[in-house]
């Protein structure tokens, strides 16, 4: 018998669209974190998707149980919030291609998380390709040399996995709340908290608001708001919602491969041999916890 997450087109197109305008987000949050501080940008891209929804807010009908603003608030504190921060310093630090890479072990760590806390079985290649995708991850940083768009990929790449475990905490949370709530209305939740998160940011020593909007790195801004904030959230928050988290959190594989693409054309980004093959290390560990084997077949009822 088909099953409905076999059979839905839909849920796999979303996800597949989500991810493939993640990493594109690399590249535009690169732009943007070069030309204005990093807790504006983020604040703008949250404030500019919270405005956004307001339009659509007779779509985001919820049976509100008590007490989950808890965990409302909680999947939102993990992402947008300290996710962006760490993601966004990072990218001061580390290549678009590079922070794009590290991406790479997110769903294992969904994996290993949605078995903790869901209950979700989690087979034991699972656990071992999660250590080779680390291993990868620290041969990649390792060996990352400082270049003009990576002024200090270590600092940067450690972020990035800080980052990484935000996400992980992130989908853990929506796959549990997305039971009752509506994959939007989470969406424009995660927008709302965002802006209300980063706008005390605004007024912290050093943070200092722009007194120019360049074209290109404006329009970034824009895109992080508008396609990613919106699209591309709203999208995965949807596939996340009829299928269990590891497969979902599967789709994330695409992302360094969309992010290196682009950060090699757009940005001039480079890879030497040795960060190539810490990739291939990476994407080694996550094609092996991805693998199954055939269940086997129950035993037969003797009378």
């Amino acid at each position: 018998m088909t099953t409905r997450h076999g059979s839905n087109l839909a849920p796999t197109l979303a996800l597949l669209a989500a991810c493939i305008l993640w990493g594109s987000s690399f590249i535009a949050m690169k732009v943007a974190v070069t030309n204005f501080h990093p807790l504006f940008v983020v604040f703008a891209r949250m404030s500019i998707a919270a405005v956004a929804f307001l339009f659509l807010m007779r779509r985001f009908r919820a049976d509100y149980r008590a007490g989950d603003w808890k965990l409302i608030a909680l999947m939102a504190l993990c992402e947008p919030c300290l996710y962006f921060v760490f993601e966004a310093y990072a990218l001061q630090y580390t290549s678009a291609s590079q922070a794009g890479m590290v991406t790479a072990i997110l769903p294992l760590m969904v994996a290993l998380g949605a078995r903790l806390a869901l209950g979700e079985r989690t087979a034991g290649r699972t656990y071992a390709g999660f250590c080779l995708s680390i291993v990868g991850v620290v041969w990649l940083t390792g060996v990352a040399v400082q270049t003009e768009n990576a002024p200090n990929p270590l600092l940067g790449n450690f972020l990035e996995f800080v980052a990484m475990c935000c996400a992980t905490g992130y989908m853990v949370l929506l796959r549990h709340l997305s039971s009752r709530y509506n994959a939007w209305f989470l969406t424009f939740a995660q927008a709302a908290v965002g802006a209300i998160f980063f706008l005390p940011a605004m007024a912290l020593p050093g943070v200092q608001l722009p007194q120019e909007l360049p074209l290109v790195p404006a329009l970034c801004i824009v895109y992080l708001g508008l396609v990613i904030s919106i699209g591309a959230y709203g999208l995965y928050n949807f596939g996340m919602s009829r299928v269990p988290a590891g497969q979902a959190s599967a789709f994330v594989n695409l992302i360094p491969v969309v992010s290196v693409v682009l950060g090699c054309l757009l940005l001039g980004d480079t890879f030497t041999k040795q960060q190539m093959l810490a990739a291939v290390v990476v994407f080694a560990g996550v094609f092996l916890s991805q693998r199954r084997i055939p269940a086997a077949a129950p035993p037969s009822e003797t009378a």
